[in-house]
């Protein structure tokens, strides 16, 4: 269990930084900006009430879409390891 969250949000955390390289390179397109804001809503929410630090706020964003992101891709791989251990049960 400990390998499948730590493999869940590793990918999770590929794929916000995959969305903030994808901001810049649109210009900052509102169609991005949307798969953003979960990390995004957790940072204005908390960045005010801890400091103004803009790296406290962006690291806030970061992981909060690494877990927000990470929950399909846990329940992918528990799906998958759960269809792998009835295929070798059977054989």
């Amino acid at each position: 269990m400990k390998k499948l969250l730590i493999t869940a949000l590793a990918i999770g955390f590929f794929i916000s930084t995959a969305l903030l390289i994808l901001e810049r390179i649109t210009d900052y397109s509102v169609a991005v900006m949307n798969w953003e804001m979960p990390g995004l809503t957790a940072a204005f929410i908390f960045w005010g009430s801890l400091s103004d630090s803009v790296l406290l706020g962006v690291v806030i964003a970061g992981i909060v879409n690494a877990v927000v992101y990470s929950l399909p891709a846990i329940a992918l791989l528990g799906l998958f390891k759960a269809l792998h251990a009835l295929a070798v049960g059977r054989t």
